[in-house]
C-alpha cells in the first residue's frame, strides 16, 4: 500500500497542470485582459514530483504602457525563473544544515519522490536556501528586535572561527534567546574588520545589555567603539586558557622538543609490538589474567614467573604512553598530555634500575626485555635539559591550577569538558577567592624577581573589571527582571562545535579553512530554525518556510546568489583551467624571455 500511493506510483506519467492569473479585467482601465503567451516549463516539487506547468499570461492592449499578469498560483509554487518549487529547496537546505546529509544521499531521498536533481543541483538548492532564509533574517528583524526587548533585551556574545591564515567566521548570538543574530567572514579579527559588522547588528537589534567575548585586542577595540559603555565581559574560560598559554607555552613547547629529539613515542610504540607478539606466542594464554591478579592480591604465583618481566616490561611502556591520553577535554594549556608522558617516563625510567637486576627464576634471560626498555629510556632519563624544563613547568602549572580552583573554570578534577563554567554560579565567592590568589600570590619570596610571575598578576589586574559582572536590572512588560550575563562564551563554543561537526559529517572537509572558505557567511543562520521562539518571529503568520520564501522577490535573490559566489574565495574558472594543462610550467617560463627572443622562436 505505501508503494502504491507513493508519488512515482501515483503520477507515473507526468502531469500537465494549468495556470491562468485570476484576474480577467485591467486593474487600470478594467478593459478585459488579452492572452500574451502561453509557456510551458518542467516543475518539481514534493507533493507531485515532477510535471509540467502551463503557464497563460495575461496583458491589457489599452493601457499606454501595458503590464503582464502571470499566474500567481504558479509563483506560490516555485520562484521564476526556477524548476525546482520552494518546498525542494527548503527540504534539501534542511537536510543539508540540519539532518547533515551528504548531496548523494538527498539525490536518493528526491528520487524516491519521483524528483531528479544532481549533486551539483542539490549544492546550488543549499547556498539558495541560505540566501532565502538570510533575505528573511533581515525582513524580520523588526519584530525579532521587539522580541528581544519583550525578554529585557539582549546579551551579545561573540566569537570568531578559523585556522591559519584563512578566513573568519564571526557570529554573534543572544545567550538569553539562543538565538544567532548574525554571522559576517572576514580577513581576520582586526578592529576595522569588526566595526561595521557591530554597527549592523547594533542598527538591527539595538544596543544590548552586555557583551561576552574572548580576549582578542581587536574585539575589545571594536566592541569599546561601537557600544560605548556598554559593560564589556571577558569569557572566564578564555581568559584562563590564554593566560596559561602564556605562562606555560614556552616550556612545553621545549618539553616536546626534547621529546621529539629522543624519538621516544615511535621507539616504544615498536617495542611494545614486539613483545606483545612475544605474549601471543607465549606458552600461557592465561599470563594477562594472572599479571592483573597478581598486582591487586600483591602475590606472584610460581606458574608466572618466568613471563612475569615480559609482562611487567610491556605494561610500563602503554602505562607510560599513556600519558598522552590524560586530561579531561579542555586542551592545552589545562591538559598538558606531554608533560604527563615525559613524567611517567622518568618515573619508569628509575623504577627499572631497581628492579631489572632481581631474577626471579635465578636466569638472567628473563629480565632481557627490562633491560632493553631500560636502555631505551636511558639517554631520556639523563637529559639535564628535559629535567631542567619539567622543573620549572611543575611549579608554573601549580600556581595555574590555584587560579583555576579560584574561577572554578575547568578545574583540575573536573570532567564538563569545554561545557566548564556553564552552569550558573555566583560571582561574589569567585571574586573574593581571586583576590585572595592575588594577595597570596604576591606575597611569595619570588614574586619580585619573577618576571612571568608579574605578567600573570598583570594580567590579572588588566582584565579584572571584566571578568566579573554585577546583575543586570532591566524593566520588561511583564515587570522588573534580574539578568545575570553567563560568564563564558561556552555557548558560542558549543554553536562551533555542533556546527562545525555537521559540516564535517555533511561535506567531508576536516579543513577548517577549507570549510569557511566554501561556504556562506549567513549558513549559521540555519540553527535558529530549531529555535521554536525565533521560527515563530520568522514566519510571521505563514504556515511554514516555503510560504515564507514565496514572498521574497525572485530578481533580488538572484541579485544576491550571484554576489555570493563571486564572495566565495575560489580559483577563478579561466585560472582553473589553465592549471589543469600538464605543460603550464614550461609554458609559464617560456614566456620569460625578451621579445626578440620570442620572436626569432616564432620564426624558427
Amino acid at each position: 500500500m505505501s508503494q502504491e500511493s507513493s508519488t512515482p506510483a501515483l503520477f507515473a506519467q507526468r502531469l500537465t497542470l494549468r495556470f491562468r492569473p485570476a484576474r480577467n479585467a485591467c486593474p487600470r482601465c478594467h478593459a478585459p485582459l488579452k492572452v500574451l503567451k502561453t509557456q510551458t516549463k518542467t516543475v518539481h516539487t514534493l507533493p507531485l514530483g515532477s510535471f509540467t506547468a502551463r503557464e497563460t499570461r495575461l496583458h491589457c492592449d489599452q493601457c499606454p504602457q501595458p503590464r503582464i499578469y502571470g499566474a500567481k498560483g504558479l509563483r506560490l509554487l516555485v520562484p521564476a525563473g526556477c524548476n525546482f518549487g520552494y518546498d525542494v529547496i527548503g527540504y534539501v537546505g534542511q537536510g543539508l544544515f540540519l539532518r547533515h546529509r551528504r548531496a548523494q544521499e538527498l539525490v536518493a531521498e528526491l528520487a524516491a519522490q519521483n524528483i531528479p536533481i544532481s549533486a551539483s543541483e542539490v549544492a546550488y538548492l543549499g547556498k539558495k536556501f541560505v540566501i532565502y532564509l538570510a533575505m528573511a533574517h533581515r525582513q524580520s528583524a523588526p519584530r525579532l528586535k521587539q522580541a528581544l526587548q519583550m525578554q529585557g533585551g539582549y546579551l551579545l556574545h561573540l566569537d570568531g572561527m578559523g585556522e591559519g591564515g584563512g578566513p573568519r567566521l564571526m557570529s554573534s548570538l543572544d545567550s538569553l534567546s539562543e538565538i544567532v543574530l548574525g554571522n559576517v567572514k572576514v580577513p581576520s579579527e582586526k578592529t576595522d574588520e569588526l566595526i561595521p559588522f557591530l554597527e549592523e547588528i547594533k542598527r538591527r537589534y539595538g544596543v544590548p545589555l552586555a557583551a561576552i567575548h574572548d580576549m582578542g585586542p581587536g574585539i575589545l577595540a571594536a566592541v569599546k567603539a561601537v557600544f560605548p559603555g556598554v559593560p564589556d565581559f571577558i569569557c572566564h574560560f578564555h581568559f584562563l586558557r590564554d593566560l596559561g598559554q602564556d605562562l606555560l607555552d614556552a616550556d612545553y613547547e621545549a618539553i616536546r622538543q626534547r621529546l621529539r629529539h629522543h624519538g621516544i613515542t615511535e621507539t616504544l610504540q615498536y617495542q611494545a609490538r614486539r613483545l606483545k607478539t612475544a605474549l601471543e606466542h607465549a606458552p600461557s594464554s592465561r599470563g594477562i589474567e594472572t599479571l592483573c591478579q597478581s598486582v591487586q592480591t600483591q602475590t606472584l604465583p610460581a606458574a608466572a614467573v618466568e613471563s612475569f618481566p615480559l609482562l611487567t616490561a610491556y605494561s610500563l611502556i602503554q602505562w607510560a604512553l599513556a600519558g598522552k591520553q590524560q586530561g579531561h577535554g579542555y586542551g592545552f594549556p589545562f591538559d598538558r598530555p606531554q608533560v604527563e608522558l615525559a613524567q611517567r617516563l622518568l618515573v619508569v625510567a628509575q623504577q627499572l634500575e631497581s628492579i631489572k637486576d632481581v631474577h626471579l627464576r635465578g636466569q638472567w634471560q628473563d629480565n632481557v626485555p627490562l633491560f632493553k626498555l631500560a636502555n631505551i629510556l636511558k639517554p631520556l632519563a639523563a637529559d639535564a635539559g628535559l629535567r631542567k624544563k619539567l622543573e620549572v613547568i611543575t611549579v608554573k602549572i601549580q600556581v595555574f591550577d590555584q587560579l583555576r580552583v579560584a574561577m572554578r573554570i575547568a578545574e583540575v578534577d573536573g570532567s564538563d569538558g569545554l561545557n566548564s563554567g556553564s552552569e550558573p554560579v555566583a560571582l561574589g565567592p569567585i571574586r573574593q577567592a581571586v583576590q585572595k590568589f592575588r594577595h597570596q600570590f604576591t606575597a611569595r619570596p619570588d614574586y619580585a624577581a619573577t618576571r612571568h610571575w608579574q605578567a600573570l598578576i598583570g594580567q590579572l589586574d588588566k582584565y579584572g573589571d571584566k571578568l566579573f559582572a554585577d546583575p543586570i536590572i532591566v524593566e520588561t512588560p511583564q515587570g522588573r527582571l534580574v539578568i545575570q550575563p553567563q560568564r563564558t562564551n561556552n555557548l558560542m563554543e558549543r554553536f562551533f562545535r555542533d556546527f562545525h561537526s555537521g559540516e564535517r559529517r555533511r561535506s567531508g572537509q576536516n579543513s577548517l579553512s577549507q570549510f569557511l572558505q566554501s561556504m556562506l557567511a549567513d549558513t549559521p543562520l540555519v540553527k535558529n530554525l530549531e529555535n521554536p521562539t525565533y521560527l515563530k518571529v520568522l514566519l510571521n503568520g505563514q504556515p511554514n518556510l516555503e510560504a515564507c520564501f514565496a514572498q521574497m522577490d525572485a530578481q533580488s535573490v538572484r541579485q544576491e546568489m550571484k554576489a555570493a559566489q563571486k564572495g566565495l574565495d575560489r580559483v577563478p574558472s579561466k585560472i582553473h583551467q589553465l592549471i589543469m594543462a600538464p605543460d603550464l610550467i614550461a609554458k609559464l617560463c617560456n614566456l620569460f624571455q625578451k621579445p626578440e627572443e620570442v620572436k626569432s622562436n616564432r620564426v624558427l
